[in-house]
Order: structure tokens, then sequence, then C-alpha cells
């Protein structure tokens, strides 16, 4: 993967400091998460002028967040959610905590559907690092590569999976062209916030309105 082909929600590890929008010093937390080698997550954000990349940087703490940029000839790895996804399948049924009995229970059924996906957020990030970051009442969150609409079939078995949970998913759809909720997509077709790298923007259609 050239970084080029970087996309949101991807892991960046890298071999120097990531710097904050504003050149301000990293907090305390955040030195501590760059010792312990935590990845940084792509955010939808332009590039620097330099040519840097829009990463976030998270503690252990939920309040514990940081938007930064990293230099990209300092990136040395890169973890996808769908290299994650295949990790799925060697979680425990009986794993400790629903986020991750919950991604073991969904994967057949999301592969079934033929689509790119993987795990984001704290699970993604658990599953990357190895850092205790998940909680008990942790949400599962995950992202479905989808750059065509889905068909009505398709549609009512997503829907019907976020129904059979044991916690909170929040799958977000990405097309290529940015990303959003499906619960809110479900809710409301014709008008979708999606979010792209120059910020938010209301659509009729995800897939072909100008983003």
């Amino acid at each position: 993967m050239t970084h080029g082909m970087l996309r949101a929600h991807d892991l960046l590890y890298a071999s120097a400091m990531p710097r904050t929008p504003d050149g301000a010093l990293l907090p305390d937390w955040a030195l501590a998460a760059c010792r312990l080698n935590a990845p940084m997550v792509v955010r939808r954000a332009p590039r620097g002028a330099d040519g840097s990349i829009a990463a976030g940087l998270r503690g252990q703490a939920r309040h514990e967040r940081l938007a930064v940029f990293i230099a990209s000839d300092a990136i040395v790895r890169v973890t996808t959610p769908e290299m994650l996804a295949a990790k799925a399948y060697a979680l425990p049924q009986d794993a400790p905590l629903a986020a991750l009995r919950t991604l073991h229970m969904l994967a057949p059924a999301i592969d079934a559907l033929g689509w790119a996906w993987g795990p984001t957020g704290s699970v993604g990030f658990m599953l990357a690092s190895g850092l205790p970051v998940l909680r008990e009442d942790s949400d599962l969150d995950l992202v479905v590569r989808m750059p065509r609409a889905p068909s009505i079939a398709q549609r009512e078995r997503l829907a019907r999976l976020l129904d059979q949970t044991g916690c909170r998913v929040d799958l977000q759809i990405d097309t290529g062209r940015g990303g959003f909720a499906l619960r809110d997509w479900l809710a409301c077709p014709r008008k979708t916030l999606l979010k792209t790298d120059f910020g938010p923007r209301l659509v009729a259609d995800p897939w072909n309105d100008p983003a």
C-alpha cells in the first residue's frame, strides 16, 4: 500500500513523533501513547501543506483524543480494518467483553454480503495494538467499503444485523467519496450526512451527489 491510498479508519505506525495542527506541545498522555507505539488513525481531513497525513491519536481514557499530523515518510506500517476483520474468527464465543462477542458473531454474516469491511474504533485499536482500551459498555464500530448503493435485499440484511447484537453497533458505510452512518441513512435515506475530507455535507444520494 502506498501512502496515497490511505483511507479513513486505517491505523498508522510511525517512526517519528506527530505534530499538532497548531504546533502546540503534545500532552503527557499523548507522549505516553507514542512511547507505547500506539497506532494513529487516519481521519477525514485534507493533508497538510507539506503532504503530512491527518490522523488522530488516542490514549487509554475516553477523553484522551488529539488531532495530529504525521509526516508521510515517517509511516512504517499500516493496518487496515480489513486486515483486522480476519481476527474476528479467532475471538472466543465467550470473550469477556460484549463488543468482542458481537464482532465474532457478526463476522460470517457480514463476510457473506461480499463487501470489504472491518472493525474500527476501540475494538479495532485493541485488536491492532493489544492495548486495554475496551470496556464492557464499549460500542462495536465497523466500516463497510461500499462503492455502489446496495440492493434492497442487501440493505435489509444489513439492517437486520444491527438488531441481533449484544452491544450497540455503529456501522459506517464508506463509499470511497465519504462515509455515513448506516442507521441514519436507513432512517432518512434522502437526507444523509456524508463525512468527507473537506467536512460534512447533507446529500440526497451519498454515492452520486457531489461530495
